[in-house]
This record gives structure tokens, sequence and C-alpha cells, in this order.
């Protein structure tokens, strides 16, 4: 079995090929991410601590941390799992993988010193190699220089190793710093607040404007109901159309008014008979034996009704 020993401390990585399963015996049943001593791999590993951190089997297929099995199983994949890569949107597909304890068919191991022991050793603790890429967030690189909250991150990335000449001028590429709170992100972050309690105020007043619109419009839809329901009603009473019941023309209703109402003769008209109508003739005078009497009018008396009536008597005479 290869073994691929790191130290993250110095950046060195030492390759190591054990064919003694003694040795090995101590990985045997470890899972991933599991600290275990390395004092068997020989004397000068003595209070050495390393981390299983990877390996593959001799097929090549990796350690899947979460497959607690010792061999390989297949597993239905989407987007998000490692060790598969979706080719469609929504795609899912059964792959095989390989556990993440360690057995007999792993062909290499990835193993980070976590504790370093007494003796150094070579090609491990001996040289400090500069690190070519620090970390690119910016509580990473807090942590890494030990600064405070006050501390400018921007100052401590590291570089890249590639020179950009432009213009007669140097220029050294530099990692972008991922989530720095920046005091354009602040005024960003309270402009975005200001339009969301803007819209909340927007979203308040239309609604109230909303519900007064269907109040007007519930109270005109009830009081046309109550004009309709008055009209049908008086149509009833006077037998008339409801649609025309209650609706007067204004131009015939003066003229109509007018008929109506007439003057009454006063003073010298009063004693003026009135003009002769066109189906009557007039009167004609004559003198003398000939001319008629005039006809004179009595208004007819209506007796009143008795209760009893009396026989009518002649009177007899001698004639």
């Amino acid at each position: 079995m290869k073994l691929n020993i790191s130290n993250p401390t110095t950046g060195q990585n030492l390759p190591l090929v054990v064919d003694d399963e003694h040795k090995l015996a101590v990985f045997m049943g470890k899972r991933l991410g599991t600290e275990v001593p390395a004092d068997g791999l020989g004397d000068g590993w003595k209070n050495y601590v390393v981390k299983i951190t990877g390996g593959h089997d001799k097929d090549g297929f990796t350690m899947k941390q979460g497959i607690l099995i010792a061999g390989r199983t297949r597993i239905l994949m989407c987007e998000g799992h490692s060790t598969y890569r979706t080719r469609r949107a929504g795609e899912r597909k059964k792959k095989s993988v390989r556990g993440c304890v360690v057995g007999p068919d792993i062909s290499a191991l990835a193993l980070s010193v976590v504790k370093q022991g007494e003796t150094p050793i070579e090609g491990l603790t001996n040289e400090k190699k500069p690190r070519r890429r620090g970390p690119k967030r910016a509580t990473r690189i807090r942590k890494l220089f030990a600064l405070q909250k006050k501390d400018d991150p921007r100052r401590y990335v590291v570089l890249y190793s590639r020179k950009i000449e432009k213009g007669g001028k140097a220029h050294y590429k530099t990692a972008r710093i991922q989530r720095l709170v920046t005091d354009i992100r602040l005024r960003r972050k309270k402009v975005f607040k200001q339009e969301k309690i803007e819209g909340w105020k927007a979203t308040k007043a239309a609604r109230v404007e909303y519900l007064k619109l269907i109040d007007n419009l519930k109270k005109k839809k009830a009081h046309a109901t109550g004009v309709k329901h008055q009209q049908e009603a008086a149509a009833k009473a006077g037998k008339t159309d409801p649609k025309t019941a209650g609706k007067t023309d204004p131009k015939t209703a003066g003229k109509t008014a007018g008929k109506t109402a007439s003057p009454t003769k006063t003073g010298k008209d009063a004693g003026k008979t009135a003009a002769p109508t066109k189906g009557t003739q007039p009167a004609t005078q004559t003198k003398g034996k000939d001319a008629p009497k005039p006809a004179t009018t009595q208004p007819k008396t209506t007796a009143p009704a008795t209760k009893a009536t009396t026989p009518a008597t002649t009177k007899k005479t001698g004639k």
C-alpha cells in the first residue's frame, strides 16, 4: 500500500510504500477523518499522529464519506454529490463508489500530520516551503495570521507568483477575497434595507386604497339595488312600467303644466260671453209678429226622493 503523508505546517509531502501488513494493521477498519498514531510505521515515527484524509482502491474508486462499508456499492447520485458530475439539469444516476472504511483492497491512502513527534523526518519536517497560494476567505485569512476584526485582511493576501507587466509597470495578481465586509457592502446593505421598508410601506398604502375602493363600490351597488326595489314597488302600486316609473321628461313637463293651469276671468271680461264655436250659427234678430220668442231655459231641479209617494189627484171640471 502506498501512503501519501503531508505536513500542512511545512508544506511538504512524503510518499511511502509499505508492504508489511503488521505496519498497516493500525489503519485497517478505520474511517475517513479518524486520527491514528503512526508509531507502527517505524522508530522515527514515535509520538506522530496522522489523520486519514482519503484514498482509493486498486480500480481507482475513491473513498466516499458516509458510505459505511469496506467495499464498493452502487448509490443513486444527483447534483451536489462528490465524485459525480451531472451532464443535464436534474439528472440522477446510479454510480459505483468505495466506502469510507479502510480495507485490504485500498491501494493508496492519504494521510495528514496532526501532531509532530520528537525526531524530525527527512522530506516531511526538515524544510519549510513557502505557501504559494493562501486562503481566499476573509475569516480564514484572519485565522491564519491571527488578525483582529479591525485589521484589514487585504494586506495579508498571499500573492500569486505570476507577474504581469503592462505599460512599463509590473503588477502582481492577487486572490479576490471572499465574504469581505467593506464600506461599499455596508452602504449597499443599508440601501437594500431602505428599499425593502419603502416597498412594505407602499404595499400597505396600496392595500388601504384598495379597501376604500371596494367599500365605495359596495355602497354604490347597495344604493342602486335599493333604488331599483323602490321603483319596482312604485310600479306595482301604480301599475306602470318599472323602467319608466319615476322618470319624467323635463321638456314635456313644462308644457303640460301650462295647459292644465288656466287663469280665471276677472273684471270686465267676466261679463262677456264666450265666442261662438265653428259648429254653431249666431241667432238673427227679426222684428214684428214673426219674431220668435226667445227660448228660456230653466234649470232642471231634481226633487228629493221621498220614502212614500202619494197618488196624483186630478181636478174635475164642469166642462
